[in-house]
């Protein structure tokens, strides 16, 4: 019904006016823009004319703007003894159909009001929907072709070869494969510097995201937490003194594109000052980037540093879900083609070769990103990314205006504010709360309509349940209160 009703043109008028125009404008890319792409490889062919469509939640975001209340369903259709998968075929259930259509009148409630966690829902993917019938697997080495002959491969390497001339690495020195999310290319990344560096110390900062800490207790390495400054970065002198006590061992070092809760990027080039200064030689250090965020943001950023294999770094991890935008969770482990032979091996069976984490690995999940690439484009890209900096600019203005501690940090469209007294609010927009602060992560799908909205509640929720206390002295509040970023 919601389909019908979009693909109308009067209701598309009554539309036109909510969804924010940025998303759309300002599509040729500036000089900047045309210049992250490696000289030598060939252009990538934008068609200019597809620059994203919505999805139907994101239309459904801009369309109950006025009226955000949840849509009716009902929930005890949901219950365990409703979704019960019986071994008794007289008992009697809710049907498969009423089941479905209350859990999709769920979703669409909990997507209009979805705020703290990064996920585009920018998307439409109903021109892939025929493909759900089949079982595409993507099993192996995404350069090996297996036995398996229902694969996506095609169109996983023509992802892989878009992000590597996104970062700038020469076509014959890079691998990489579309994983189940970020998280596990954390790991990989993780895995091939323990093992090009198997007496290596893992540095990372307290603010990393917690798959790091984890890749270090699933292959056994050492590991050294770093504490980090008031934006969430990390403490670039703790870090130098805690190299120069450990020279004798080589160093593995996590540099955040974008922190977890605070949206804060480490300063890639102030870290490899750091190496330099103790002239740890380029065999002796192995640098991963978690940019499950940002690093598909930041080289859309005008003025912003640049990441890239230009400069001495080993892997990337980005997530696909998010920046991007697709309905599974997906991503991109991008990494020098020498460290991923290093693990590589044979295994007859598929008749491929062994590289990833996972053995089985989704198709789908390659086919949806190479889809959202090509129809989003640089151009379309570069507006969503636009359009997530300027309205987190536009949130922070709402509530600084409102007298709510916020803060917000350059190169970033996550804007963290002190945490709301009231959980039933934190639940009914989904916020990712972190001891005393909280955080609204800005995403194109987030409109400035809905923004006050939001901004509207949380002022009735402080003027009915009163304002929260810093936890300690030291807690995250106190120390946004005291300092600005």
């Amino acid at each position: 019904m919601l389909a019908r009703f979009l693909r109308s043109p009067a209701s598309r008028q009554r539309l036109a006016p909510l969804i924010t125009k940025r998303w759309f404008v300002d599509q040729a890319p500036n000089a900047h823009h045309e210049s992250i792409f490696d000289k030598d490889n060939a252009p990538i062919e934008i068609d200019h004319d597809k620059t994203g469509s919505s999805s139907p939640w994101a239309v459904f975001d801009g369309w109950g703007v006025t009226n955000l209340q949840p849509p009716q369903h009902d929930l005890s259709l949901l219950e365990p003894e409703s979704v019960l998968i019986p071994f008794d075929e007289k008992v009697e259930l809710p049907s498969e159909t009423e089941i479905l259509s209350a859990f999709d009148k769920l979703l669409m409630s909990r997507s209009s009001h979805h705020f703290g966690y990064p996920y585009n829902l920018n998307y439409n993917h109903e021109e892939l929907f025929p493909f759900m019938k089949y079982s595409i697997n993507n099993l192996g080495d995404p350069f090996v072709t297996s036995n398996y002959g229902v694969h996506s491969r095609m169109f996983e390497l023509a992802v892989i070869d878009f992000f590597a001339r996104l970062w700038k690495i020469p076509k014959g020195d890079y691998w990489g494969y579309v994983t189940t999310c970020g998280t596990e290319g954390n790991l990989h990344g993780m895995l091939l510097a323990r093992q090009c560096q198997p007496d290596g110390i893992l540095y990372y900062s307290k603010e990393s995201h917690y798959s790091i800490p984890k890749a270090a207790n699933f292959y056994r390495m050492k590991e050294c937490a770093i504490s980090t400054l008031p934006t969430g970065e990390i403490d670039y002198d703790e870090l130098s003194m805690a190299l120069g006590k450990n020279l004798n061992y080589p160093a593995i070092i996590n540099v955040n594109i974008g922190t977890t809760v605070k949206g804060a990027v480490d300063n890639l080039d102030r870290i490899l000052r750091i190496i330099s200064n103790h002239r740890i030689p380029r065999e002796r250090f192995h640098i991963h980037c978690d940019g499950a965020l940002f690093a598909l943001m930041l080289p859309f950023v005008q003025f912003a540093p640049e990441l890239s294999f230009e400069k001495p770094i080993d892997s990337i991890a980005v997530s696909g879900h998010k920046m991007l935008g697709c309905p599974m969770p997906c991503g991109i482990a991008l990494t020098r083609l020498q460290h991923v032979k290093k693990v590589e091996k044979h295994i007859a069976y598929l008749n491929s070769v062994d590289t990833t984490i996972m053995g089985s690995r989704n198709g789908q999940a390659a086919l949806y990103m190479w889809y959202s690439l090509r129809k989003k484009g640089v151009p379309g890209i570069k507006a969503e990314v636009q359009h997530c900096l300027e309205t987190a600019q536009y949130l922070t203005n709402k509530l600084n205006a409102a007298n709510i501690t916020c803060r917000l940090n350059d190169l970033s469209c996550t804007v963290v504010m002190e945490r709301p007294t009231d959980e039933a609010f934190v639940k009914r927009w989904q916020l990712a709360c972190d001891n005393d602060i909280a955080h609204v992560v800005v995403m194109p799908n987030v409109t400035e309509q809905k923004i006050d909205v939001f901004v509207d509640e949380f002022v009735q929720v402080i003027a009915k349940h009163g304002r929260i206390t810093p936890r300690s002295d030291h807690s995250p509040l106190s120390m946004m209160r005291r300092q600005k970023w």
